[in-house]
């Protein structure tokens, strides 16, 4: 905005402020009221009046405060607060819709969806106004105007505000200023499920992403049969493994089970019958040289146990059976124990699972 220069001669004092004219029709520097015209000395294009002998013009304001006349008069040329408040922000309003903003929406300027569907389904985009893909678990989200990123259904956009910090002050060590936020896609429901398929899935996400998949191969949709992992069967993860050892040592068997719920772990000892009819010795019975012990895990779900002998005897040879079940089903394995006096008795063809 230019100045207007004024000369001593007209009453204006150095020491004296300035205020726009534009915004005010003051008085001139010989005391008359002035209309001031575009164009002219006192139009918008030239912008300031002198303040003079400790009034503003065309104000009820003095030096030190308001004037006897109390509050301040508007004069009829001064376009109100709110007016000058609208002219103001407009420029703001103006770079925000150009940084990102809603603009009206044109559905024909869209981009075009992939040819193939969108894997996770499609959303509207930060604006409402056009379609895309949905992102999925662990991908960017966020951001504003149509280039913002929008999360599939089920999904929620987690947002947070990073700044890099240099090494010598609490500063950004870029001159960029603050990184804008970042989003990532995670799922509502943070917990297993069980499909329809019978597989367990880690969130309801998944599953419905495998649903998705199984749809565009023309296979039925998967639904949600319950919350938590799917009832299933014992199943042996860590089989008892063949021993070989002397007798006076001390040994043990271990077995590792898995299965929802969480399976029955026992152990039996396998006695050859006549005629070779088998019948099972339920452990530990009295023996004191035999205990058996069981824990729950490694992982949820699992039950290991063992069988610990000391000392080991040639009554102690024979097979021994990991057994579990649950309302699912049941699951079995087995191995088996050699006793001998020395260890170069050990058969040089023992399996090479077998342990001393």
């Amino acid at each position: 905005m230019p100045l207007i220069s004024h000369k001593r001669s007209a009453g204006a004092s150095a020491e004296h402020g300035i205020i726009p004219a534009a915004v005010l029709a003051g008085e001139t520097a010989t005391g008359e009221a002035t209309n001031m015209a575009p164009g002219g000395h006192g139009g918008a294009g030239a912008a300031w009046a002198v303040r003079r002998n400790g009034r503003l013009p065309g104000w009820g304001f003095q030096r030190r405060g308001l004037s006897r006349r109390g509050a301040a008069s508007y004069p009829a040329a001064m376009p109100s607060p709110v007016l000058w408040a609208l002219v103001l922000l407009t420029p703001v309003v103006a770079a925000v819709t150009e940084l990102g903003g809603c603009g009206p929406c044109d559905a024909a300027r869209c981009p075009a969806l992939p040819p193939r569907g969108c894997p996770l389904g499609r959303v509207r985009d930060a604006c409402g106004c056009c379609w895309q893909c949905g992102r999925g678990e662990g991908e960017a989200c966020g951001g504003a105007g149509v280039a913002g990123g929008r999360c599939a259904a089920g999904l929620e956009c987690v947002k947070s505000r990073k700044r890099r910090k240099a090494k010598g002050g609490p500063g950004p060590a870029s001159t960029s200023g603050p990184a804008a936020p970042v989003g990532v896609c995670v799922c509502k429901s943070r917990y297993p499920v069980c499909g329809s398929d019978g597989l367990t899935y880690g969130s309801g996400c998944q599953l419905r992403a495998a649903s998705l998949r199984a749809q565009s191969r023309g296979e039925p949709a998967i639904s949600q049969r319950s919350k938590g992992a799917c009832e299933q069967g014992p199943s042996i993860v860590t089989p008892p493994k063949d021993i070989w050892n002397v007798t006076g040592a001390q040994i043990y068997l271990s077995c590792e089970v898995i299965g929802i719920p969480t399976p029955v772990l026992i152990w039996n000892k396998i006695i050859q019958g006549q005629y070779g009819i088998q019948r099972m010795e339920l452990l530990p019975g009295d023996r004191e040289n035999l205990a058996i012990q069981t824990r729950g895990g490694p992982e949820k779900h699992e039950v290991t146990g063992w069988v610990l002998i000391s000392p080991l005897s040639k009554e102690d040879a024979g097979e021994y059976e990991c057994h579990a079940s649950n309302a699912k089903g049941e699951a079995t394995a087995s191995a088996k124990i050699h006793v001998v006096e020395t260890l170069h008795e050990i058969a040089l063809t023992k399996d090479d699972g077998a342990e001393l």
